[in-house]
């Protein structure tokens, strides 16, 4: 696993940024070419003719978790392990397996039905009800939100929407209910109101841009109004534990100062 010491992606102005706002952005952590591997294999599953239009007949088609060389390769560069080092800290994640899920997003003026504000929830996976998968402010199964552009994503082409800085609100949420947490339903009883005074940020970019997020970050999809299909993953960075509140600062990782700064400072 890479040295933080002996290499870094990220220098000090992104890992205050990932911090204060909840996200990095990473331009070019993996070659094109992998992404137009990944985008064939992708478009093959979605029972879709890339060249006629005709096929694309719904705004979303989601895809599971795909384990196929691209797909680690592209989740396994060398920036990227380097990222993870200094946003999680050194072997406290797993290597990513592969990428996924994928909500492939086509140009359509019907709704895709999944636009709501909300946070990616980690642990009670098992219950079949999602609004019962739950958070917990140790972040239980998972290290970081990521979102994989393996095609070219404007303004236009349905980027994931950002509240900057919402990961604080949400710790606060968090904060007084432990290692119990909060399901997604009791999270979203307010529609996430406690972030909506958060400034908007898409997470836009070339094919090989990757956002690192901080797992509490609060996200939306949004209609494709462009003209070309949107492939992008949102796999988690699983980690090797929870996350050390107790730690002093100097030995806390950005997700962990993050958390602790959001639980001793006012909105």
């Amino acid at each position: 696993m890479p040295n933080t010491h002996s290499a870094r992606a990220l220098g000090d102005a992104h890992l205050t940024q990932f911090v204060r706002d909840g996200y990095v952005r990473i331009d070019d952590a993996f070659p094109t070419t992998l992404a137009d591997e990944c985008r064939t294999i992708l478009w093959h599953d979605t029972g879709c003719d890339p060249d006629n239009r005709d096929t694309w007949t719904k705004p979303v088609i989601r895809l599971g978790f795909y384990g196929q060389p691209p797909f680690r390769m592209a989740a396994n560069t060398t920036v990227l392990h380097h990222a993870y080092d200094q946003l999680v800290g050194s072997g406290r994640w797993l290597p990513p397996g592969g990428l996924g899920t994928f909500p492939i997003r086509f140009p359509s003026p019907d709704d895709p039905g999944d636009t709501g504000w909300h946070v990616d929830v980690s642990f009670g996976l098992e219950n079949p009800d999602f609004m019962a998968w739950r958070a917990n402010i140790v972040s239980h199964g998972r290290a970081l939100l990521m979102l994989f552009l393996l095609s070219d994503v404007s303004k236009h082409d349905a980027p994931t929407r950002i509240r900057a800085g919402s990961h604080r609100d949400i710790a606060r949420i968090l904060a007084p209910h432990g290692e119990a947490g909060l399901s997604l339903g009791e999270l979203a009883a307010n529609g996430f109101a406690e972030s909506a005074h958060r400034p908007e940020v898409l997470a836009t970019g070339r094919v090989g841009t990757v956002y690192l997020c901080h797992p509490f970050l609060v996200h939306s999809a949004q209609p494709h109004r462009g003209s070309l299909p949107r492939f992008m993953a949102q796999p988690p960075l699983l980690p090797t534990s929870d996350l050390r509140l107790a730690s002093s600062d100097s030995d806390c990782s950005p997700v962990e100062l993050a958390i602790k700064l959001a639980l001793t400072e006012a909105n």
